[in-house]
């Protein structure tokens, strides 16, 4: 009997390690992707998602490591690779004095689609990703989130096994990112397998698993969920005034990893070293003139704060 298709790994990755000259982008980074899920790499510029995405298609080649992707090994079988995955890169890259169809087609033709084939996959698309009154629109001349939905488009024509997106919302409006990711989801309840890399902590969370990198290493990895759950630190809100000079004398205590401003609030991370956090923190004299302190639920953002940094654990 076959095993359900989440518990099968579509991504294998060991030690993987990628040097320009003496800079490691990527470094010892092991990693393994069920099929039919939603994966995220999240960080900041420079943290190595992209290099690490350009290693799993067979763009770069590896300094150090194996890596193994729908059963194939890369980048030894690149090219066999390439018909089974889509990519879509961070910056538009689909040519801009064609037409939405003239590229769709160029892409059709690209991945051995012709014929009646090519003729009923194209118009799918198009009413898809609402780009049928767009078709004879010059995709340089499109915005932000249509060239958004034609790049997807064009990245799973072929109807790939595995889609690697590249900070694909980073040039869209808040409105778009949303509607991007109910299209991601529907390609994953289809069976599509995703490999995302952000730095929007809202759309990490999304994510059914993600790894959080920083400068080419794996700090955590996990669902969501089981990250925040995990991490080292109990999450209060504290209101009250002076709040900035309540924020240094906070930051200046051992046991609280970090203090952010939200508007009216203080976000405070103490430590699981301290029993009672909210006794400690309500008899602490750098909260006296607080009005109120109240436990919060944790977010992606705490998680990121305590796993790289000065507040990893």
């Amino acid at each position: 009997m076959s095993r359900d298709f989440r518990e099968q790994t579509v991504v294998k990755a060991r030690g993987l390690t990628k040097k320009f000259k003496d800079f490691k982008a990527v470094d010892n980074l092991d990693l393994s992707i069920e099929r039919g899920m939603i994966y995220g790499f999240l960080g900041p510029n420079g943290s190595g998602k992209t290099t690490a995405m350009r290693m799993l298609t067979g763009l770069l080649t590896p300094s150090e490591g194996s890596v193994e992707v729908l059963g194939l090994k890369v980048p030894k079988d690149a090219e066999a690779l390439k018909y089974k995955i889509g990519y879509m890169t961070q910056t538009f890259s689909l040519y801009g004095d064609l037409t939405v169809f003239e590229n769709l087609k160029f892409v059709a033709k690209i991945y051995g689609l012709r014929g009646s084939i090519q003729k009923k996959r194209i118009p799918e698309l198009l009413e898809r990703y609402e780009l049928s009154e767009l078709k004879d629109r010059f995709a340089g001349k499109m915005s932000g989130g249509q060239r958004q939905r034609l790049a997807l488009a064009a990245a799973v024509i072929h109807k790939p096994l595995l889609l690697f997106l590249d900070e694909p919302t980073s040039a869209v409006d808040p409105e778009s990112r949303r509607n991007f990711w109910e299209q991601l989801f529907d390609l994953s309840d289809a069976g599509t397998s995703i490999v995302v890399s952000t730095h929007f902590m809202d759309e990490a969370e999304r994510c059914h698993k993600i790894a959080i990198l920083e400068a080419g290493r794996k700090r955590a990895d996990g669902t969501p969920e089981d990250l925040m759950h995990a991490m080292g630190a109990n999450v209060y809100e504290v209101e009250g005034p002076d709040l900035r000079d309540m924020r240094l004398k906070l930051l200046a205590l051992e046991d609280v990893v970090s203090a952010a401003q939200l508007g009216a609030r203080l976000r405070v991370l103490v430590s699981r070293r301290v029993h009672n956090p909210e006794d400690w923190l309500t008899q602490r004299p750098e909260v006296r003139q607080a009005t109120r302190i109240s436990k919060v639920r944790p977010n992606l953002e705490d998680v990121f704060v305590t796993s790289t940094g000065e507040g990893r654990q």
